[in-house]
């Protein structure tokens, strides 16, 4: 806070303005779990704004939104990469028994239960969807 750091500083009220409102809603206090719910939540909403942004050709916005999610990041677990994840969406769709594209709707709910937060839902989509397409 006293680095001077505006977006950073701002970010993080936000943040922490975010957790306390979910603390009073839930009427107890979040343990770390329900930290990342609200953290992961909050990067969702600025992903989303930063495309509308960008659409619109507000660029200075955009920006901001995706500096945003850069400092919400800081803040949560390490992320898996593309090729973790592709290893775990092989086994999936081995158990599964999965061929092809046709077999998304069984493989795509078994993989993000099998992942949880510890992977992005849109890579997990993207790897899901080269994977079965044969690539």
């Amino acid at each position: 806070m006293r680095s001077g750091d505006e977006l950073r500083k701002s970010t993080i009220r936000m943040a922490r303005s975010a957790i306390k409102y979910a603390e009073i809603d839930r009427m107890g206090e979040l343990d770390d779990e329900g930290v990342q719910e609200v953290l992961l939540k909050e990067i969702k909403q600025r992903r989303e704004s930063a495309d509308i942004y960008a659409r619109a050709g507000r660029t200075e916005l955009a920006e901001k939104e995706t500096a945003e999610v850069a400092v919400l990041k800081a803040y949560m677990p390490r992320q898996m990469s593309e090729e973790e994840i592709a290893a775990e969406v092989r086994e999936v769709m081995a158990e599964v028994g999965a061929s092809g594209p046709r077999d998304m709707g069984k493989v795509m709910p078994a993989v993000l239960r099998r992942l949880g937060d510890r992977a992005d839902g849109r890579l997990v989509n993207k790897v899901v969807t080269r994977l079965l397409a044969g690539e």
